[in-house]
């Protein structure tokens, strides 16, 4: 159920979205303490308050008509952040070069995490510039990586 309603949420953001400069990142619908539906939106330069206000309005209104979703649940439209998950093909390939954080099930040469330069994904591997190949299976999560 959630994935129809996560698959269905971004075809209407992407039509909200098209011939705009904005990105749909990614959509998650889940239930926590509440049901939430978390819309991920970026921009040139970074997305505001007040955009994720107007898209939020937009897509509450598209919902609210469409009796999509039957529980009640909260909506949240933001900023992937600045240490953003990779998820999408296009993730990988626009964050290609950028120093990236990537967290294994289990451990492969005796670690579970690395941070290394992100060259590319494939459909078996995630490459990183200082490391072997890693099967894609075995990886959990890759995020961009942030120095403090």
């Amino acid at each position: 159920m959630a994935n129809k309603i996560e698959l269905r949420v971004e075809e209407l953001m992407n039509d909200i979205l098209q011939d705009s400069e904005f990105e749909l990142v990614d959509v998650e619908y889940i239930m926590e303490r509440d049901w939430y539906l978390r819309i991920f939106v970026d921009k040139p330069g970074g997305v505001d308050l007040d955009d994720c206000q107007m898209l939020s309005e937009k897509i509450g209104k598209i919902l609210d008509k469409e009796q999509l979703i039957e529980d009640s649940y909260i909506l949240e439209v933001s900023s992937p952040g600045i240490d953003r998950v990779l998820k999408k093909d296009r993730d990988f390939v626009r964050e290609a070069g950028k120093a990236v954080d990537v967290s294994l099930y289990a451990p492969l040469d005796g670690k579970k995490n690395f941070v290394g330069t992100l060259e590319s994904r494939d459909k078996d591997f995630l490459k990183l510039k200082e490391f072997q190949p890693i099967p894609r299976e075995k990886v959990a999560q890759v995020r961009l990586h942030i120095d403090f």
